[in-house]
């Protein structure tokens, strides 16, 4: 059996000793105390794994009940078995009901006194596996909308994981619809303020003059119309994280006080003199060159580079061709599921559609196309023509840079078929879909183009 350390608290000496020598020789570890002040004193310094108190010590019919609230309050996940010969069922009830784990009655057998720390460590130690396992489960289910195998995408969320649990800044770069939002709760989520409030708030989609006073908040008249006190975000999030969404669009005067906040951790809201203590992470996101706007006079420099000490990039969809079939199947199901729907396939040849355009609107756009596309879909699949006809028809642009490696690596089999599809469909648009004429512009004879075709599941015509 494992050794346990056991702290046993009674006035009585004889008591103290007996419990000492029978838990001693049960392999536990013993320490004692004659009062409720010795033992806070000795759980503040030592680690105990069961807490053994009488009810009624000296005169004070209540002093088990106060240390047992006391631990319950400073060692919550400590068991506390209770004990008195005064005992009586209201107090039996009202110790259990203040949380202690167990009760006793003296006198009592030596083997029940085993028995009941036996039960009370093991029922710690399941309560410990369940937590353990929860928070591992909690932990794995956080990332779990982050939807991506490509090279970059892994990149981004190997980022999250190493810098989620830093108190740092973070400045989210990315195009509009590429999931900056998605970043940014996955940094919350992971993070030791995961319990504590995610308050997001976009500062291009707020008017100007409202903007200060949601941040802020703002005093009974501080304006027309401010007929009570109103918490600002940064209070509401207070403890947490703040996620300021489109930072580039936010006023120079307010960067000012954002710059303030920052530095000092502290708000004043408008129309108020005294200045509120708040410990919120700022995490920030944008779609414009901040540092080109910094130069320029658009954005405080000060400010960017306190917003800017770890940077995130959430690459564009475009550069993610391999996530595109993942997020595609992802979104099929969650809007089938929206819609009262079964679960709809995604043909060979939609997919290739799918991967092979553009996407400036990203993971936005492919989520609402995806809507679309279910909508629409009459069978158990969702084909070329359920797509939008911008693309079903978009012809992937030839770069004369296709040839270059990237030094993070390529998807050659992908890439290539990439670039097949692409050619295949320009040959056949230019040829007005002329089979025999698009296989000499490729340098193919009739039965490979054909071949191909029927290998990406293309259509001719």
């Amino acid at each position: 059996m494992a050794q346990h350390s056991i702290l046993v608290v009674d006035d009585e000496p004889s008591m103290r000793e007996l419990l000492e020598i029978v838990l001693q020789n049960a392999g536990h570890a013993v320490s004692i105390a004659s009062n409720p002040d010795e033992a806070q004193a000795r759980v503040e310094n030592e680690q105990f794994d069961v807490v053994i108190t009488d009810l009624y010590m000296g005169n004070d019919r209540n002093a088990g009940l106060k240390l047992l609230i006391w631990m319950k309050e400073n060692s919550p996940s400590t068991p506390v078995i209770m004990m008195t010969a005064h005992g009586s069922v209201d107090s039996a009830v009202e110790a259990m009901q203040r949380g202690a784990d167990d009760y006793l009655q003296k006198p009592f057998k030596n083997d029940e006194i085993k028995l009941r720390v036996e039960n009370a460590i093991r029922q710690r130690n399941l309560m410990r596996e369940n937590e353990a396992l929860r928070k591992e489960q909690k932990r794995h289910a956080k990332l779990d909308n982050m939807i991506g195998k490509s090279a970059k995408f892994l990149e981004v969320l190997d980022m999250v994981r190493r810098v989620a649990s830093l108190p740092s800044t973070v400045a989210i770069h990315g195009e509009s619809g590429a999931g900056k939002e998605l970043i940014a709760r996955a940094l919350h989520n992971l993070s030791p303020r995961v319990d504590k409030p995610f308050v997001a708030i976009n500062c291009g989609g707020i008017p100007e003059t409202l903007l200060e006073s949601e941040l802020f908040g703002y005093k009974k008249g501080a304006f027309t119309g401010a007929n009570e006190d109103k918490e600002g975000l940064f209070a509401v999030a207070n403890g947490g994280t703040l996620f300021l969404d489109e930072i580039g669009e936010m006023p120079l005067q307010l960067q000012v006080k954002l710059l303030r906040v920052l530095d000092n951790n502290t708000v004043t809201p408008v129309g108020g003199t005294q200045a509120i203590k708040v410990d919120v992470r700022i995490i920030s996101a944008t779609n414009r060159d901040l540092e080109a706007m910094s130069e320029e006079g658009g954005f405080r420099s000060d400010l960017y580079y306190r917003l800017n000490v770890i940077p995130i990039t959430m690459p564009p969809l475009r550069e993610r061709a391999d996530d595109i079939p993942l997020l595609a199947r992802h979104f099929a199901k969650s809007h089938a599921e929206n819609m009262g729907r079964k679960p709809l396939e995604i043909s060979p040849e939609a997919e290739s559609s799918l991967r092979s355009y553009s996407w400036p609107g990203n993971v936005r756009e492919l989520g609402n196309v995806m809507e679309r596309a279910v909508a629409l879909c009459a069978g158990e699949q969702i084909d070329t023509l359920d797509l939008p006809p911008h693309v079903q028809n978009f012809v992937p642009e030839v770069r004369p840079d296709m040839g270059t490696l990237p030094s993070e690596g390529i998807d050659l089999e992908a890439t290539v078929a990439d670039l097949e599809i692409a050619l295949i469909k320009q040959a056949l648009q230019t040829t007005k879909y002329s089979q025999k004429k698009a296989a000499q512009l490729l340098g193919l004879t009739a039965r490979s183009l054909r071949y191909r075709l029927q290998k990406y599941e293309m259509e001719a015509d």
